[in-house]
């Protein structure tokens, strides 16, 4: 299936500082040549924002969506709606997903599309970290160590994460399952886990990592950032 749309959706809770740079690398991503010819729609999520998150994203000329919702699954849900009411049949939707702390690499949508166009009902990728300001000496090593454990399968090993921040899926595979719950943490592999028992095939690919902040007070206790400080004995 050759997508006639891919939607971007971006949930972002006072996320004004970090906003920008996530929404310059997703331009890069759609200007790439292998994206050529797929209209490619960002929209961006304002969930429950105290601070100028909404504006800039108007600005910068993305859709923007004011979450009435109470967790990121609703968030990530009202983004997912809001590219679907384009009126583009559901099964020719590509719903990608990322987060606002997040920098996508420049063929990440072109990896997306790809993705569609082999068949698969779905995408799960991997993040990467670079920036550990704050986090004590052997944070890297000990994420590495655990993140990339199942490496050690070989050649044929499949990695068994999913990321809120690196995920696509179709538009009407994900109507089927419901889209993302409304949880506040875990409702990217929630979807992930009721796509799957449908028997819909997941794409779990390590190509294409999303750099995703390891910043020390995250949006969402219970999730990323508290992995990560399980990781490192904080």
């Amino acid at each position: 299936m050759t997508p006639e749309l891919i939607g971007v959706v971006v949930p972002a809770r006072d996320e004004e500082a970090s906003l920008p740079a996530c929404l310059a690398a997703l331009d890069r991503a759609a200007r790439h040549p292998e994206v050529a010819g797929t209209p490619v729609l960002v929209v961006v999520v304002a969930d429950r924002c105290t601070d100028g998150t909404a504006a800039l994203a108007a600005a910068a000329g993305v859709r923007v969506v004011e979450s009435a919702g109470e967790t990121v699954g609703d968030a990530r849900h009202a983004g997912a709606l809001s590219v679907l009411a384009e009126g583009v049949r559901p099964g020719r939707v590509w719903l990608a997903s990322t987060d606002a702390d997040s920098l996508v690499p420049e063929g990440w949508l072109a990896l997306q599309r790809a993705a569609a166009e082999s068949g698969v009902a779905a995408l799960a990728g991997l993040v990467q970290v670079t920036d550990w300001t704050g986090h004590p000496p052997h944070a890297a090593a000990a994420f590495a160590d655990e993140y990339d454990r199942w490496r050690a399968g070989g050649a044929g090993a499949v990695h068994p994460h999913v990321h809120g921040a690196n995920l696509g899926v179709r538009g009407d595979a994900y109507l089927a399952v419901g889209g993302f719950p409304p949880l506040a943490v875990s409702e990217d592999a929630a979807l992930v886990g009721a796509l799957a028992l449908t028997g819909a095939t997941v794409l779990r690919t390590p190509c294409c990592p999303v750099t995703t902040s390891a910043r020390r007070t995250p949006r969402a206790p219970g999730g990323f950032g508290t992995d990560l400080d399980r990781l490192t004995g904080d």
